[in-house]
């Protein structure tokens, strides 16, 4: 009897995708161990390996390309489009390789977070491909303009024919997809409890003055880490292995610990838009200090989603690199709604998967 094969197709820009994708397949082998994992993405083992406890196959492909970017919040549309071009025009060699791959491994079903060609990759396959974002790669695009509607015409045409779709919160429309299934925030739960973390890195601030910096995996070029010395006692976390070392940051290394990690022992999240990092901090209740983005339209419907959702403050570029942050010194904006998000889409989506595989 062979094992239940399951694709996950990754979208290969930044950690976001990653990470969501990589907490449901974690749920999934936690609920059905038999369940092969075949992570199909170029992010980085280590990253997948944070989320996943067991065994998994990583299969480094990049089936798009998200967006170009030098850091966080700076985009090379020009890159961009000349990529997107290169994989439109090997998009038949692309699909061919995979439906090999897909055949001879006896894989029963693609997830997908959110790579177009994962769709025509399924049907050209003969198995179904489902899939689970808050945003499709046609959205961006299309704001774009100029030659980027062509190419977002291109991929909601791939988008028509996915057979069933996990609308994450915070989400834009998404009408390209025929069968939609909405479920609640996806992402990580923390590992340690408060007091493990506290005492194994010697962390004795109040929560209040502790507060967690991160900006995904591409990070931002030039945090202005000397501003730090106007807030001697407090205390502030960093995943960026360029920081200085300076006595009230903590620069965390390595690969043991992840932001959710540190989360709760926060009373702020500082960091960009993103729907992970934005997920991770709801389900964890912890109020979100974030910068803005233009260009991106993904990142308006996100701040808009936090101020309706979360205990909130919301940063020029400038107020972030330009000032003393005095944002600190005042309390965050409450959200404007009393309705709480689901936090439980993680769960929905592996259930859902689990059963696929099991009637």
């Amino acid at each position: 009897m062979s094992r239940p094969v399951l694709y996950i197709a990754i979208t290969s820009h930044g950690f976001g995708h990653a990470v969501r994708a990589s907490s449901v397949a974690a749920a999934i082998q936690q609920l059905c161990p038999e369940i092969l994992l075949v992570l199909v993405t170029t992010a980085p083992r280590w990253l997948l390996e944070s989320y996943i406890p067991g065994d998994f196959i990583h299969r480094p492909r990049a089936f798009d390309v998200g967006v170009v970017q030098s850091d966080s919040l700076n985009m090379d549309k020009e890159a961009t489009l000349a990529k997107l071009k290169q994989i439109r025009s090997s998009a038949n060699s692309i699909i061919a390789g995979e439906v090999n791959f897909i055949r001879t491994n006896r894989v029963g079903l693609i997830l997908a977070d959110i790579p177009p060609l994962a769709v025509d990759i399924a049907k050209a396959a003969g198995i179904p491909c489902w899939m689970m974002s808050n945003f499709a790669w046609d959205f961006i695009y299309r704001d774009w303009g100029g030659e980027f509607g062509e190419i977002a015409d291109w991929m909601s045409e791939s988008y028509t024919k996915c057979d069933r779709l996990f609308r994450l919160p915070l989400h834009e429309p998404m009408s390209a997809f025929p069968v939609i299934t909405d479920v609640g925030l996806t992402g990580g739960t923390p590992l340690y409890s408060k007091e493990q973390l506290r005492e194994k890195l010697g962390l004795n601030s109040p929560v209040e003055k502790t507060i967690l910096l991160t900006f995904g995996g591409l990070s931002i070029e030039q945090i202005p880490y000397q501003v730090l010395s106007n807030f001697p006692d407090w205390q502030f976390i960093t995943f960026d292995r360029q920081a200085p070392d300076l006595p009230n940051l903590l620069k965390v290394s390595g690969n043991e610990y992840r932001p959710v990690d540190f989360m709760p022992l926060c009373g702020r999240v500082v960091s960009k838009p993103g729907y992970s990092t934005f997920a991770e901090t709801l389900r964890q209740d912890v109020p979100l200090v974030s910068l803005t983005r233009s260009g991106f339209a993904e990142a308006q419907i996100l701040l808009e989603g936090i101020q309706d959702y979360s205990y909130h403050q919301i940063l020029t570029p400038g107020e972030f690199f330009h000032s003393d942050w005095e944002f600190l010194h005042q309390e965050p904006q409450p959200p404007k709604k009393s309705l709480k998000l689901d936090k439980n889409g993680t769960q929905a989506i592996a259930k859902s998967i689990v059963n696929y595989f099991q009637t």
